[in-house]
């Protein structure tokens, strides 16, 4: 969710193909022959996505959580019909596993998993390891693996009572309702999967833990990252190749990607720049990217033949660039840094590696990008940076960006984003922010926005399955609103009509099965 151009560079992309380090170290035990590495020369950059606590859906139904009243309320997409049903206390993640038969629940309240039968709301309640507060599914929708993610904590999680451990995992398989608690490295990171749900991966402080799903009895396999190194430099990210052949490993501050095969578990360092803080897989999952922040280039793997040399690109060396984001289309790399105030971005081609310089009215926090490529999201900082613009100087803002001919139109907003999605056709983009009674409706090719008034305040914003994706209608939006009794704004963008559904709480408790 991010960008807008006021001034146009072209930058020339620069291949250096025999720049590679080929002293590569490759270690699969004992001592480490790479370095111990230097420590980061800036603040690390803020992933953290908008959509914070996004909704689930199947293709029938979208669940809601509840977690001012410990529920999770049902719609029902062909009638709009809405089922309450209570789960734990204060339920923060809902998910919905792949066969669309289970929506799977955390209530960081009492550390417990609610697995829902989707039909039916019949629940299993399973208890899991206490001070977690992020929950993944598998691909396969066979497990749930609940963890401690330092990226979610909020001063209000439940205190701990007594011992607390900071390297667990909760494995919760699905079909049984059994739960399987592991230590898997110290502060995990991140938790990735091959694309078959047969293998978990979780980067941790300074190990890679895997976990075989495949077995009866589960039990973590520890893959040491930096060897030998007393003081190792902290894992941040892991990258998973589609073939599951291997995984990257991203250090903070490490001039080096830990590339470790899957298969035989070794681990070989290869050269990444100067302080790399970001790693992304292109869509088409061909290449990993990495961003090197200390030398403003990006490194590109092959994910096929990942020890090969790189393919290295420069960037403008006037900027500070951290963080890639890739439009769905693979297209585009979107190439920015929210660790500096700084009012630019760049784009960068893949085929071609041209990249383009342009500025912004603020500085960057997130970015994104339209599902069909066309449209570029910046969400900008409430803080200002050297060359703010003074008509948003100290407001909350974004900016919406045509890549196809460089329109764009900054907006003010009435206050901080709080949750964003793309229409299903990806037309349009909608928006709520907190504290305030409205949707906001983006129309991608005309750039401007639509205010839609709600009763209340909005917690959580969705779109409704598209049951007839060959059709021209545009399925609903939906927005839960702070309010006693429960209450659903749906507005329907061919019509442009907004209708409220107010006091389904009523029927919390009440399971009717279809």
């Amino acid at each position: 969710m991010r960008p807008h151009p006021l001034v146009l560079l072209l930058w020339t992309a620069c291949r250096a193909e025999n720049s590679f380090d080929a002293a590569t170290s490759r270690a699969s035990g004992g001592t480490s022959t790479s370095p111990t590495p230097p420590p980061p020369v800036g603040p690390g950059e803020d992933e953290e996505e908008l959509l914070r606590l996004p909704p689930a859906q199947t293709d029938v139904y979208v669940f809601v959580a509840n977690p001012e009243r410990d529920t999770v309320t049902r719609v029902e997409v062909r009638t709009l019909s809405v089922v309450t049903t209570p789960v734990g206390r204060d339920p923060r993640i809902v998910a919905t596993t792949s066969d669309r038969r289970q929506a799977v629940v955390f209530n960081r309240g009492d550390a417990s998993v609610s697995v829902l039968d989707a039909d039916s709301l019949a629940q299993e309640v399973v208890d899991v390891r206490a001070n977690l507060n992020d929950l993944v599914l598998s691909p396969d929708g066979a497990w749930a693996v609940v963890w401690r993610n330092n990226d979610r904590v909020r001063p209000d999680d439940p205190p701990i009572d007594g011992i607390q451990s900071f390297n667990e995992a909760s494995f919760v398989r699905l079909a049984d309702a059994s739960h399987q608690p592991l230590a898997v490295g110290f502060d995990p990171q991140m938790v990735r999967f091959t694309p078959d749900g047969s293998l978990a991966v979780i980067v941790s402080d300074s190990a890679l833990a895997l976990v075989d799903l495949t077995q009866e009895t589960l039990s973590a396999e520890v893959t040491e990252l930096q060897p030998g190194v007393l003081t190792p430099a902290g894992a941040e990210e892991v990258v998973v190749a589609p073939d599951g052949s291997y995984a990257w490993v991203r250090l903070r501050g490490s001039p080096e990607l830990r590339v470790v095969d899957l298969v035989d578990r070794s681990v070989t360092s290869v050269a990444a720049g100067r302080e790399p803080t970001d790693l992304d897989l292109s869509p088409d999952g061909l290449t990993t990217v990495s961003v090197s922040r200390g030398t403003n280039e990006l490194f590109v793997f092959d994910t096929i033949r990942p020890l090969d040399a790189p393919r290295i690109v420069t960037l403008p060396v006037d900027g500070t660039w951290g963080s890639l984001q890739f439009a769905p289309t693979g297209d585009t790399g979107v190439v920015f840094s929210n660790a500096v105030a700084q009012e630019r971005y760049v784009l960068w081609e893949p085929d071609s590696d041209v990249v383009v310089e342009r500025a912004l009215v603020k500085p960057v926090q997130s970015v994104g990008v339209s599902p069909d490529g066309g449209t570029l999201l910046v969400f900008h900082t409430r803080g200002d940076g050297p060359l703010t613009n003074p008509l948003f100087a100290g407001e909350e803002a974004m900016t919406l960006i045509d890549l196809d001919d460089g329109r764009t139109n900054p907006l003010l907003l009435p206050s901080a984003p709080l949750s964003f999605t793309h229409s299903a056709s990806g037309a349009l983009g909608y928006l709520v922010t907190e504290g305030k009674n409205y949707l906001q409706v983006l129309d991608y090719t005309t750039l401007l926005p639509e205010q839609v008034t709600l009763p209340s305040p909005p917690v959580f914003l969705g779109v409704l399955p598209d049951l007839a994706p060959g059709d021209a209608d545009e399925p609903s939006a939906w927005v839960s609103q702070e309010y006693s009794l429960g209450r659903l704004t749906f507005w329907d963008p061919d019509e442009r009509v907004a209708d409220t559904l107010t006091g389904f709480e009523l029927n919390a408790g009440i399971v009717v099965s279809p």
